[in-house]
Parts: structure tokens; C-alpha cells; sequence
């Protein structure tokens, strides 16, 4: 594995750390989503770094998901997708910042987002080892 696929995957396990340290309070529920999304995005970058394709200056996980064809598994994947792309703010005003459709994420949102995302990262881990 490549020295700059370690450090993204280094990255994205410190996003995961992070959840897991505030995924139970309900007024950080939006950090929680929002470092669910990181963690997927450097997940991702790693993977394009590991097979040496350039690195778009993009944030959108589904463009991402496309580029390094990394499969989304489960039925409702592409849900989580869409609604963690909803919540990454370019600008990230605090008055909007991970923000749902229906208003910030429950608890539960945030425990959803952290399983995928610590998923996605497990299945990239497991990508980047075996070349």
C-alpha cells in the first residue's frame, strides 16, 4: 500500500473515532453525520490514490462511489448516500450546517451513518490490501 493510501485511511479512521466518541449525544448529531461523510470521502480518495488515479477536488460521495466503482451492498445504501451528500455543506454556515430535509439527525440517524461509514471504510481497507 502506497505511504498517501495510509494517510487517508489514517484520516478516515480518525473521522470514525471521532463519531464514536460523540454518536450518543443528541446535539452533535450533525457533527456525527458530517464526519460519517468524511470518513467515506477519504475512504474513497484512498482507494483512488492506491490505483494511482488522479483526485478530484469533489466532496459528492456518489460521484466518488461511481468513479471508484466500489459497490454500494445493501438495500438502502443509496439513501444513506444521498442524504450524507445532502448534509456536506460546501460553505458549512453554522445555521445550516448538517442540516436533513426534515431537520438535524436523530440518534438514530447518526448511529446509521456511522455503521455505513465504518463499513465502507472496512470494505476499502480490505480493497487497498489486496491491490
Amino acid at each position: 500500500m502506497k505511504k498517501i493510501t495510509s494517510e487517508w485511511l489514517k484520516s478516515a479512521s480518525d473521522d470514525l473515532l471521532l463519531i464514536e466518541e460523540i454518536m450518543s449525544k443528541s446535539s452533535l448529531t450533525h457533527i456525527a453525520a458530517f464526519h460519517a461523510q468524511q470518513t467515506i470521502e477519504k475512504s474513497l480518495k484512498a482507494v483512488l490514490e492506491e490505483k494511482g488515479i488522479e483526485i478530484p477536488k469533489i466532496h459528492k460521495l456518489k460521484t466518488l462511489f461511481s468513479i471508484t466503482k466500489v459497490a454500494l451492498e445493501e438495500s438502502d445504501d443509496s439513501l444513506i448516500v444521498s442524504l450524507l451528500d445532502s448534509l456536506y455543506i460546501e460553505a458549512r454556515y453554522p445555521g445550516e450546517m448538517g442540516l436533513m430535509p426534515d431537520g438535524k439527525p436523530s440518534l438514530d440517524d447518526s448511529r446509521r451513518f456511522y455503521n455505513f461509514a465504518k463499513r465502507i471504510h472496512e470494505k476499502v481497507k480490505r480493497i487497498v490490501n489486496n491491490g
